[in-house]
């Protein structure tokens, strides 16, 4: 069987410290570690997330255009959506330890821990996966693309989006004071029932692409 790795390269690299490799860090309780090929240079499709979250917080809605996705709950407890485009349904699945959800390759999706101290391991079947975030796509996407597409007034959906911040990974922001944001609303969204299916809206397919690497 042949590879295009070396295994016989002194360069060649067999362990890591996934802890050392931040992608990305809201706070103590929340934050992304990643391991790929540009951390550990013999992996061949597969790479993954180190996700840790409290009650609430959310990765944010995004999709991998070059890669599936197995979401693992190691503890704690999430919600896990995605956006099925074939059937234009909202599909979220609650998983707690030991169980697991698949997110086919470039479906929109997002988690949602309903637990403090909420431990995710998410597996994908590339070396590196590539993302494209629904804050970027909200920050960079033209204003009057927008409203023009949409019929929206321009001004409006530039005050809405306003507090978006690009590439947010894990939200809500620590300094978010939305008006009328009670924490009834907050647990409307982290409880739902396992395996609920709710009508969603059209999948829309974008062409800016990005990939993970280490952060600070």
């Amino acid at each position: 069987m042949s590879s295009p790795i070396d295994y016989t390269s002194p360069t060649a690299q067999y362990t890591f410290d996934v802890n050392t490799s931040h992608l990305f860090k809201k706070d103590p309780n929340n934050y992304i570690n990643v391991l790929g090929v540009n951390q550990l240079n013999t992996l061949e499709n597969v790479s993954l997330l180190d996700i840790f979250l409290s009650n609430g917080n959310v990765v944010e809605p995004h999709y991998h255009q070059n890669a599936a996705e197995l979401v693992y709950c190691i503890s704690g407890a999430a919600n896990v959506s995605m956006l099925n485009p074939f059937t234009k349904q909202l599909q979220t699945y609650s998983i707690t330890p030991g169980q697991v959800t698949n997110v086919p390759q470039g479906w929109w999706h997002y988690e949602i821990a309903t637990m403090n101290n909420t431990h995710l391991l998410a597996i994908f079947d590339a070396h590196t996966p590539e993302v494209i975030l629904g804050s970027d796509l909200l920050k960079f996407t033209p204003a009057n693309i927008m409203a023009h597409t949409y019929c929206m007034d321009q001004q409006e959906w530039k005050n809405v989006t306003a507090p978006v911040k690009p590439s947010t990974y894990i939200g809500p922001y620590t300094d978010c004071n939305k008006e009328g944001y009670s924490n009834k609303q907050q647990t409307s969204l982290q409880y739902s029932h396992p395996y609920q299916h709710s009508s969603g809206l059209p999948s829309y397919y974008w062409t800016q692409s990005n990939s993970y690497g280490n952060r600070t």
